[in-house]
């Protein structure tokens, strides 16, 4: 074949893949279908939420541990703060509609040792992970082996930090801090956003002393600006701020029934949310839903843009941090009520003072996770 024919045959190949374009598309149909059968319209708007947010990642290439990465280890501040953008629009109706609205809440944990704990483990694990709960499931949805590794072993971490979970809660601490108990809704809603402004003036301060860059690109801006507005949406579907990891310690208690183990007598799957999870469909979880709806959104995204899933598998020291990394995270997120979306995002955006003290204690994981990573093959930075 001569080079002409060649360049002639790749100008022709399609840049998706529209097998799995039409399969992403159709697993969130027949799955939103499903929940509308049931009489739960808000349900579906979860899996439609959900569909978008996987898809606003993958195109935005929106990571949380990269950018944590690239500002511990050189200053690099854009991503970091792209991602505050995030949480103030989401915080404009969370803290007002959860502090005025019945049947609405927001994402709140007390202020102790689990979680402090919890969120140090986690900043580890997702350094050596290479993602944390939102990447753990646009990554894999895009079509990573790798991701899907880790996913296996949060689910894993997730069920036994959901044993761990009581002992830790047992060490005591503070009830949750909310801005909006304080100053009112509209107060609080001044007060949070007031902490994200001068939360990013410090990062921007450091970048620049730094000599590093904290104006965050134009995608990370647009892309803030639609994560967060897809946020609100799930939501307002939902009852409270969009979360991952529950998700994952759901989907791990049910596989560890079917295998025969009787999580029922488990402390924490005897309190109401837990025990009503297990026992209930998988369909009427909420984090469940905005899960499954994000990996096929991201699925969607991938082969809208590029042969689906066609990479060759990493060294197998990379798939052993992907392993123990996922494995460290879930039992984290469990112990630290959540993980970057749940207890972060979710915190933040809900005046809750527990979402700062989880930021700074991952960000002290994952120095710890950065300097770990060699020991793997992978970069610092």
């Amino acid at each position: 074949m001569t080079s002409a024919a060649i360049t002639s045959e790749t100008r022709s190949a399609p840049n998706y893949d529209f097998l799995f374009l039409l399969l992403s598309i159709a697993a969130a149909a027949v799955l939103s279908a499903l929940v509308l059968l049931d009489g739960h319209p808000l349900s579906s708007a979860l899996i439609l939420g959900g569909f978008g947010l996987g898809a606003a990642f993958l195109k935005f290439e929106f990571s949380y541990t990269a950018s944590w990465r690239r500002f511990l280890a050189r200053g690099e501040a854009s991503g970091l703060i792209g991602g505050l953008i995030v949480i103030a629009v989401a915080a404009l109706i969370i803290v007002p509609v959860a502090a005025l609205a019945p049947g609405y809440g927001g994402a709140i944990a007390p202020i102790g040792p689990s979680l402090i704990i919890g969120a140090f483990t986690f900043g580890i694990g997702m350094q050596l992970a290479n993602g944390c709960g939102s990447g753990t499931l646009y990554t894999a949805g895009g079509g990573s082996g790798r991701m899907l590794i880790t996913l296996a072993f949060f689910i894993v971490g997730s069920v036994f930090g959901s044993l761990s979970l009581p002992a830790f809660l047992r060490l005591g601490g503070i009830d949750p801090v909310l801005a909006a108990d304080y100053l009112g809704p509209w107060g609080g809603l001044v007060l949070t956003l007031g902490t994200i402004a001068a939360v990013a003036a410090v990062i921007a301060f450091i970048a620049r002393k730094r000599g590093a860059n904290f104006v965050p690109s134009r995608g990370y801006v647009v892309g803030g600006i639609v994560i967060g507005v897809l946020c609100v949406g799930v939501f307002l579907a939902g009852g409270h701020p969009w979360s991952v990891t529950f998700g994952y310690t759901v989907w791990g208690g049910k596989l560890a029934s079917l295998m025969g183990f009787d999580l029922t007598q488990a402390e924490f799957w005897t309190w109401e949310g837990p025990k009503r999870a297990l026992r209930d469909s998988v369909l009427s979880d909420t984090s469940s839903l905005t899960d499954f709806g994000m990996i096929f959104g991201a699925m969607a995204m991938a082969a809208a843009s590029k042969p689906f899933a066609r990479t060759a598998w990493p060294p197998v020291k990379s798939l052993l941090a992907a392993a123990l990394g996922g494995l460290i995270m879930g039992w984290g997120a469990r112990i630290g009520f959540g993980c970057n979306i749940g207890a972060f995002i979710g915190g933040v955006a809900s005046g809750s003072l527990h979402g700062w003290i989880w930021f700074v204690m991952a960000l002290g994981g994952s120095l710890i996770g950065i300097r770990l990573r060699p020991l793997f093959g992978l970069s610092k930075d």
